[in-house]
């Protein structure tokens, strides 16, 4: 055997760590990501682990409960209304996603491909609402609830999201990726307005649709301050509502409170893994077109 054929293997080999070389400054990195990712986990491994411990055991510097038990969630589901708070939430957190979803699609394109007097200023008009803070607008809200008797209703915790600022601005700066000449082509073969809306532009701002869908489920998933303001019985309670419920003057549950957030948050940490693509292309591409 020849040096040149021992030396090949080796010569492999060298080449494989040298692609595979680390850097001082990518251990920095990692280490950063590491703990910055050990800071955001630990929260819910906090609420996780305190949901199976005893009310006893709250308030002690232990991060594993001494006797792990699943009783809190038992009471959770039998002796409380959690259940139908549930499902208030996602009853409320779907027909509001959906209805965001068509409207303010449809008045993003009208704004972006329709030439009308006044459109600039309907524009500007809706995005003038996004500086107006939602503590400012509970008493109008709550006073219009009054007026039609909405308080108390599934429609009076809903009406005040079915449509958006930030979703009319997010579709309308999507919709103006579309080229003009898809939307006369489907004019030429015959499209009504509507169809050309449903059948060609949506299509083709999925990424925004999705993104859009996921912010507006999520925020009215964890909606308190006027779920708790527009509702008095407990049926029509959200989950954030309800959770006040466990607090009380003098004692808080927060066993019981650990326990429900940790029910709520599954449906949420599951939309964000099925979706967080969309996510990111979306904010992505709204940050490129803002």
């Amino acid at each position: 055997m020849t040096a040149q054929t021992i030396e090949a293997p080796y010569a492999g080999i060298t080449a494989f760590w040298s692609n595979w070389r680390i850097t001082p400054r990518q251990v920095v990195i990692w280490t950063i990501l590491l703990l910055g990712g050990i800071v955001m986990v630990l929260p819910f491994v906090f609420m996780i682990t305190t949901s199976l411990k005893f009310n006893n055991e709250i308030y002690e510097l232990s991060l594993w409960p001494r006797e792990p038990t699943l009783e809190n969630y038992f009471f959770l589901f039998e002796d409380t209304q959690f259940v139908r708070w549930f499902f208030n939430s996602l009853l409320i957190a779907t027909i509001t996603t959906v209805s965001v979803l068509f409207f303010d699609s449809l008045v993003g394109y009208t704004l972006c491909k329709f030439k009308f007097r006044g459109r600039t200023i309907v524009f500007v008009a809706i995005l003038s609402t996004l500086m107006i803070p939602t503590e400012m607008l509970v008493i109008p809200w709550f006073i219009m609830s009054k007026d039609f008797g909405w308080l108390d209703s599934y429609w009076g915790i809903m009406f005040p999201g079915l449509m958006t600022g930030f979703g009319t601005f997010l579709m309308r700066q999507f919709f103006e990726s579309i080229p003009d000449d898809f939307l006369d082509a489907a004019r030429i073969d015959g499209l009504n307005e509507f169809q050309i809306w449903w059948e060609i532009a949506m299509p083709l701002v999925t990424p925004a649709l999705a993104a859009l869908a996921i912010f507006i489920f999520l925020g009215n998933w964890t909606a308190f301050l006027w779920p708790l303001i527009v509702t008095n019985s407990a049926e029509l309670f959200t989950i954030p509502v309800g959770f006040a419920a466990f607090s009380g003057e003098f004692t808080t549950d927060w066993e019981l409170i650990m326990t429900g957030a940790t029910v709520a948050t599954l449906p949420t940490l599951l939309v964000f893994i099925i979706f967080q693509k969309f996510i990111i292309r979306g904010v992505m591409l709204a940050g490129l077109k803002g």
